[in-house]
């Protein structure tokens, strides 16, 4: 079963409105492919803060397939994986939000969170952002690509990996004392750290 570590970029402040999606398959221990899909929002309402975040604009996407066109591509692939995502609270609201806004069912995956994995397993980082996390390991990465943020969350989960001595990112949560979520067709579970102080992500 592979693993794939997705990021969400939003074109304005609601969850619903994913403007591009990233992914970094992760098979036999390694980064295997990485991809990136446009999506183009239902209302194309984009707010300047999240230009100045990601860069995408309304001309970026304006023939880009909307969202169900993108999940109806990636659904068989992802159902198949096990998800990780940094700060997974948001990747997947976005999924389920925008899923409500077409009127989709979920897609059904058990998910990691990877702020959640950097703080367990290197407890002493000041911060749990993407960006701090990947200094602290010497991963090169540009900030708000969906793509380049994937391949680094990707890259801090193989990395919590080898600190921790597991043979696979699946098997992190039951090393470092966390619950994997799962994102069913109806509903879903959050992925927990339970006792474990909240930091900045």
């Amino acid at each position: 079963m592979p693993v794939v570590a997705i990021d969400f970029e939003t074109a304005n402040e609601q969850r619903s409105s994913p403007c591009a999606i990233g992914l970094a398959w992760i098979e036999d221990g390694r980064i295997t492919e990485v991809e990136h899909h446009y999506i183009r929002p239902i209302d194309m309402r984009f707010s300047g803060w999240n230009i100045a975040v990601h860069g995408i604009r309304p001309a970026d996407v304006e023939d880009a397939d909307e969202f169900p066109a993108v999940l109806a591509r990636l659904r068989d692939r992802i159902e198949r994986a096990t998800v990780i995502a940094h700060n997974a609270a948001f990747d997947i609201s976005v999924m389920r939000r925008t899923c409500e806004l077409y009127d989709l069912p979920f897609p059904c995956f058990d998910y990691i969170c990877t702020v959640q994995v950097a703080r367990n397993t290197w407890p002493r980082l000041e911060s749990a952002k993407l960006n701090a996390v990947c200094d602290f390991l010497g991963v090169d990465f540009t900030h708000h690509d969906a793509a380049q943020d994937a391949y680094a969350c990707g890259s801090v989960a193989l990395a919590a990996v080898e600190a921790v001595g597991a043979s696979h990112i699946r098997e992190l949560p039951d090393r470092l004392g966390m619950t994997a979520g799962r994102l069913t067709a109806t509903g879903y579970t959050t992925c927990s750290s339970p006792g474990l102080k909240r930091r900045a992500v």
